[in-house]
């Protein structure tokens, strides 16, 4: 499959602080990423990178085969929407969409209108008018409507109530399914969108921590619950990436497949699956053992 975004030792330093640093991973056409980490993580800083907003300091990025900078050929198949997108003063919702219409070749008109309806926004209300969800809602029509063969979206749905939430996620998986690009989504709701996500690349403290299929991180942990004498011998010589007493009790988490452990040893165990969300928090908390685990 042909790479859309290749970056090898990728860094961004601020005087001595390295916003990213040296960062290898390449990203495919025609498939959905989630690039999660915390607040601070390097997220903004590396989509700044790839989207010619920035420049690195130091490794190499090529996006569609070429350095993104300067360069119409790549900009042209980029649609970057950033959290708090900006706008002209002056514009209204239909100026946004008919400056988009000439920045994206792929741009689908038909479908910008059907958003417009699904989000039930006002064509004629100026920008500096919207409330935060309606402003996150053009950015969102743009982004779907633009077709662009690599489209990001930083924290796309500041605002929007849990409706409209799902609004995007099925307009995004509908048309992604009959208009394959490449699309990565940043995001702290790591669950709501968990299903649509098919590689997950999370970074921590400026570096890949994870870079995985999404289906191959699901399942790859779990928690167990109960006496704390049983559970630590339960989860002994186990990769264990939280743990939690309470009274006599005990909860750990652990990275292992669940189809794997020894159930006549988890006898009087309680053992409950971990959501992919909980799994990144445990990970990106510093709280593993073995810092890395899931790096390729």
């Amino acid at each position: 499959m042909n790479k859309v975004i290749e970056v090898k030792h990728l860094e961004k330093a601020y005087g001595t602080f390295k916003a990213v640093n040296d960062v290898s991973f390449s990203i495919e056409e025609n498939k959905i990423y989630g690039l999660l980490g915390r607040n601070g993580a390097g997220k903004t800083t590396l989509m700044n990178m790839i989207t010619a907003q920035i420049f690195p300091t130091n490794g190499d990025l090529q996006v569609f085969g070429e350095t993104p900078y300067e360069n119409a050929n790549v900009l042209s198949k980029l649609c970057f929407i950033k959290e708090g997108q900006k706008y002209p003063d002056n514009f209204r919702v239909i100026d946004v969409l008919e400056v988009s219409k000439t920045l994206f070749p792929s741009w689908n008109a038909d479908f910008a209108r059907t958003l417009i309806e699904d989000f039930n926004l006002p064509l004629k209300r100026r920008i500096k008018k919207l409330s935060r969800g309606m402003l996150s809602a053009v950015g969102i029509i743009v982004g779907l409507a633009s077709r662009a063969p690599l489209t990001i979206f930083d924290e796309p749905y500041l605002g929007l109530d849990a409706v409209s939430r799902g609004i995007f996620y099925d307009r995004l998986m509908e048309d992604y399914t009959e208009h394959p690009r490449t699309v990565i989504l940043s995001t702290h709701l790591i669950d709501e969108v968990s299903n649509l996500l098919e590689h997950i690349l999370v970074i921590n403290k400026g570096q890949i921590l994870i870079d995985q299929d999404a289906e191959d991180l699901r399942g790859r942990a779990y928690t167990v619950t109960g006496q704390a004498a049983k559970v630590e011998a339960f989860v002994a010589g186990k990769e264990m990436i939280h743990h939690e007493p309470f009274g006599g009790l005990l909860s750990a988490t652990v990275i292992e497949n669940r189809d794997r452990f020894d159930r006549k040893q988890a006898e009087g165990l309680e053992i409950s699956p971990v959501s992919l969300q909980q799994l990144i928090v445990h990970l990106t908390n510093g709280k593993s053992e073995k810092e890395g685990v899931y790096m390729q």
